[in-house]
């Protein structure tokens, strides 16, 4: 583990990176992109969403805008459609879209490795509000840590697979998982 805190940051913001671009692999196409919920949570949109999300807060926000502005998703489309970063559309590929999100973490990285944890930024979106860069990865690496909770459940209502980047890696591998919820429904059905 890093010594110095944004070195630490980084690569906890790294490992929540990689262990989002996990739950989708080894889906098809639909897999990846059919709603789960009913707003329409899905796996390929939360992974296009914090696309944009990173491009914004480890670029604009810092005068260091990502360059390839034509490839992330403009204030027009926002405007006519407000969820446009939570799916992909038809002329999207899953594979497109996370080699855009490794180019977008790269440009990031950059950004961390360029910059003091107190160097100063203005979020867009947030009026231009002032940040630090130190701010910026907390608040990154939360917001990752949550789409990734979400990513998680959803990949382990798909097919059953769990756990922090792969089967077994967080979770005990060897579990009667029935007998588990059994118990659960057992204790909640006496309230």
């Amino acid at each position: 583990m890093p010594a110095d805190p944004k070195s630490t940051l980084k690569s906890y913001i790294d490992a929540r990176r990689e262990a989002l671009i996990s739950k989708v692999e080894g889906l098809s196409e639909r897999e990846a992109r059919l709603p789960r919920t009913p707003t329409g949570t899905n796996l390929l949109g939360i992974i296009k969403h914090v696309t944009g999300v990173e491009a914004v807060y480890l670029g604009s926000t810092f005068d260091r805008p990502f360059p390839e502005p034509e490839a992330l998703i403009s204030d027009e489309v926002f405007e006519v459609d407000p969820q446009a970063d939570w799916y992909a559309t038809e002329d999207e590929t899953l594979e497109g879209i996370i080699g855009l999100y490794r180019r977008v973490i790269a440009h990031g990285n950059e950004t961390i490795d360029a910059l003091p944890p107190d160097a100063i930024g203005h979020v867009p979106h947030w009026g231009g509000e002032e940040v630090t860069l130190h701010q910026m990865l907390v608040h990154l690496f939360a917001d990752l840590a949550g789409h990734g909770g979400q990513a998680d459940i959803l990949r382990e209502e798909i097919d059953g697979a769990v756990g922090w980047r792969k089967a077994g890696d967080n979770v005990p591998s060897e579990y009667d998982w029935s007998a588990y919820v059994a118990k659960l429904t057992k204790i909640a059905n006496k309230f």
